[in-house]
């Protein structure tokens, strides 16, 4: 039986997580479950799976959740805790699925003490992939990628060669205003924004999809997790969602990896590999019920977020944590109807344009850098 830690357990990934956990009692323990404030969504599966540490974001959240707890766990806050939780020599895999940069600092702790790690926190790798790499080559951890595409691509790399890698070629949806011109995209609302058409994701990572900032950072995930340049990275626009990623070799063979678009197929990979357990949690690929699939060219001019993704990526140093921090707080703003919805990647190209690069950040200066550009991009918005 693995043992798990969960970080970001009332998310998206995190509610997934729980369900593959839940369907195979005999196999995978909740160990130690962490999440922000959402105590409504947590306390029922704190009940039902009795984790034995529970990490929170803060004290006041804490002293609610204790007052509700039937048994008697260990219960912490902060960043500490997060630390210590994914260290616990009992635990077996560690799964991060918080939302943004707090991911970072867990994501090494756990490499340090030899966690197997299943990771659908980008951030991580966007804002310290020369730190997190190096790490996990000193400890020899293995990352398994959550995320669909990344998935996609450690499959369809098994049993190849790196050196006869020619290009890796992310899919996307298109997100929510996929067939929406510029012109088309002043004054859409949220409430547009979350209506995507393939996948059902929390509310952050869904406004990415729709920038298309989100497969931005998947380049820039990808680059440091399969060690591959930039100019061998492309992205094109695939409607059906059904292709999740590919890999062409050096012999124009590509090999490919389909699902249907279900965030827990990926998710109970990542919980069971190397090996697989059967899925019959919804309906089975059907190609000819599918009938064709579609694909599309990428524009930079249409989706200005992929273009300077690939642009702080290549430049490196620390302009990627500028990009996630100005985005982060960019679509935070948007979500809490602050600022319009073009005015995010216009936000974001202020800080990164403004920005001195510092060539190797360690990890102090990352988390300052973090914190310092989240509050230029409000502050910039207040003077307004």
């Amino acid at each position: 039986m693995k043992k798990i830690t969960l970080l970001g357990g009332t998310g998206s990934i995190g509610l997934q997580t729980i369900e593959i956990i839940k369907k195979h009692p005999q196999e995978f323990e909740l160990y130690a479950f962490a999440f922000g404030s959402n105590i409504e969504k947590a306390l029922p599966i704190i009940e039902d799976l009795k984790p034995k540490y529970i990490v929170v974001q803060n004290h006041e959240i804490l002293s609610k959740l204790n007052n509700k707890i039937s048994y008697n766990p260990k219960v912490e806050f902060g960043i500490d805790a997060l630390n210590e939780i994914v260290s616990l020599p009992e635990v077996d895999l560690v799964v991060n699925a918080v939302l943004g940069s707090v991911g970072l600092q867990p994501t090494l702790e756990a490499i340090k003490a030899h966690k197997q790690i299943a990771f659908a926190n980008k951030e991580t790798l966007v804002t310290a992939g020369h730190l997190v790499m190096k790490e996990a080559k000193k400890y020899g951890v293995e990352l398994l990628p959550v995320d669909s595409e990344h998935a996609a691509i450690h499959q369809s790399l098994k049993g190849e060669h790196q050196d006869e890698i020619k290009k890796i070629i992310l899919t996307a949806s298109g997100g929510s205003f996929r067939d929406k011109t510029r012109e088309e995209l002043i004054g859409v609302t949220k409430n547009d924004a979350l209506n995507h058409p393939n996948w059902s994701m929390g509310a952050k990572i869904t406004i990415d999809s729709a920038t298309m900032m989100n497969k931005g950072l998947e380049v820039i995930e990808a680059h440091w997790l399969f060690d591959v340049p930039y100019n061998q990275i492309d992205v094109i626009l695939h409607n059906e969602s059904v292709i999740h990623s590919m890999v062409e070799y050096v012999d124009q063979s590509i090999m490919a990896q389909l699902g249907t678009p279900d965030m827990r197929i990926p998710i109970q990979y990542a919980l069971t590999y190397p090996n697989r357990f059967p899925f019959n949690s919804s309906e089975p690929l059907d190609l000819v019920k599918i009938g064709q699939l579609n694909f599309k060219e990428m524009s930079f001019e249409r989706f200005p977020c992929l273009r300077m993704a690939y642009e702080a990526g290549r430049i490196g140093g620390s302009l990627p944590t500028v990009l996630n921090a100005a985005n982060e707080e960019a679509v935070s703003l948007f979500l809490q109807d602050r600022i319009t919805f073009l005015e995010i990647e216009e936000l974001i190209e202020k800080e990164l344009e403004r920005h001195h690069v510092i060539k190797e950040p360690d990890l102090d200066t990352i988390l300052e850098l973090d914190q310092e550009i989240r509050k230029s991009v409000s502050h910039a918005v207040l003077k307004r």
